[in-house]
């Protein structure tokens, strides 16, 4: 999964792989601090669209390009800032859609699957390898 952050007025997309197993324990413990959440409720909130979670992951990965940062500094607009399936992710998402779902909803949720899936940015590196959601 990929936190892409694209703010106004910008020509690229800023986009860091996001793995929640593989966030150091003191950027854990801060996100923590701000969130008031354990880490394992916090993983989910990203994914389930918590603004204050997505606040703090941005604030995160900002903050190791700029150390300097503080947690008021980082405002975003909604559409600024969004999580991206990988490849993998999208792939492994299909495969089980694929076999559990039936009927005329297993052929809607397929098409939109494999449409995302053309659509999706992959790391060279981490082709066709998807990473769990969230930490457990």
């Amino acid at each position: 999964m990929y936190l892409v952050y694209s703010p106004e007025g910008s020509d690229e997309p800023k986009r860091w792989k996001y793995n929640p197993r593989k966030i150091m324990a003191p950027e854990r413990e801060n996100i923590e601090r701000i969130t008031s959440r354990n880490w394992s409720e916090f993983t989910k909130d990203v994914v389930a669209g918590s603004s204050l979670c997505r606040r703090a992951l941005l604030y995160t990965y900002l903050k190791r390009e700029h150390p300097t940062l503080k947690l008021d500094d980082v405002d975003f607009a909604w559409d600024e800032l969004t999580l991206e399936y990988s490849r993998g992710e999208l792939t492994e998402m299909r495969t089980a859609v694929a076999d559990s779902a039936t009927g005329d909803e297993r052929a809607t949720i397929l098409a939109k699957l494999d449409q995302e899936i053309a659509e999706a940015y992959e790391d060279p590196e981490d082709e066709g390898k998807a990473q769990p959601l969230v930490a457990d």
